[in-house]
């Protein structure tokens, strides 16, 4: 496995002198993955991105990067943007100091902004300011995007645009991708590795693997867990059905005829 882009240590914090907000975390994020932090409200899954940013520092533990200079772009739960600054959606894209013309274009297109691009970011909906300070983020070909919350009310055909979005980032900036989410249902199949957290690490794997651990029950109740399992076994009953479909030689390798040998 290549090294961690990066990993952190037995991380706590605590505010008050006596509350703790997270116990003795560690984790690490590895190049051109999707990592999931999951968890109930007061889990600590915020404060966790914002250690790893370094806007909050642990009252123990430390954060280690690959390269002092790793390129991290954060896209926050809520955006806040100045209402004295005029400017619309494409002089916004425009401000990246990695402007490049063809990456402004893919990134038009991929996040949906073409019918937006001349309008005021004070006049977007939600969603529409979301995929526009997204795309902004990535101007900037971060070798990892952090995303909190991405799909906060957004609906629910949007949340599934949204998980197939990343996906495409990945492949395309070769990145990594860490998101804190509470779309499980969405989120879980699109990601590579899960993190439960609450205050500390309860469990940790592949989303399949994870469906059926006991403190991922625990949190979320036995018939999210339940459901999620179905969920991974339809999943797995089509693909391999649509496999089989395309062999058209009709052996049952689940592969295309010319891939096998005679």
């Amino acid at each position: 496995m290549s090294e961690p882009l990066i990993s952190l240590q037995h991380i706590s914090f605590t505010v008050n002198n006596d509350k703790t907000i997270l116990d003795n975390v560690s984790f690490n994020i590895y190049p051109h993955t999707v990592t999931t932090i999951v968890g109930p409200n007061g889990g600590g899954k915020s404060s966790i991105l914002k250690i790893l940013l370094g806007l909050i520092k642990p009252t123990s533990g430390k954060v280690v990067k690959s390269r002092a200079d790793l390129r991290i772009a954060y896209l926050p739960q809520k955006l806040h943007f100045d209402q004295s600054v005029p400017m619309n959606v494409e002089q916004l894209l425009k401000l990246s100091p990695r402007f490049n013309q063809e990456n402004f274009d893919w990134l038009v297109e991929n996040c949906d902004l073409e019918k937006i691009l001349h309008t005021s970011i004070h006049q977007l909906s939600g969603g529409e300011r979301q995929r526009a300070f997204l795309a902004r983020c990535l101007m900037n070909e971060p070798e990892l995007l952090v995303l909190d919350e991405p799909a906060q009310g957004v609906d629910i055909q949007r949340q599934a645009y949204l998980y197939r979005l990343i996906q495409r980032i990945k492949q395309r900036y070769n990145c990594a991708v860490l998101l804190v989410s509470h779309d499980l249902m969405l989120v879980i199949r699109n990601t590579d590795h899960v993190i439960c957290l609450n205050q500390h690490i309860c469990c940790e794997g592949q989303p399949e693997s994870i469906a059926h651990n006991p403190e991922f029950s625990n949190i979320f109740g036995h018939v999210i867990a339940r459901n999620i399992q179905d969920a991974f076994a339809v999943y797995s009953h089509n693909s391999v059905h649509h496999h089989i479909e395309q062999n058209h030689c009709g052996c049952d390798h689940g592969y295309p005829c010319g891939d096998h040998q005679s």
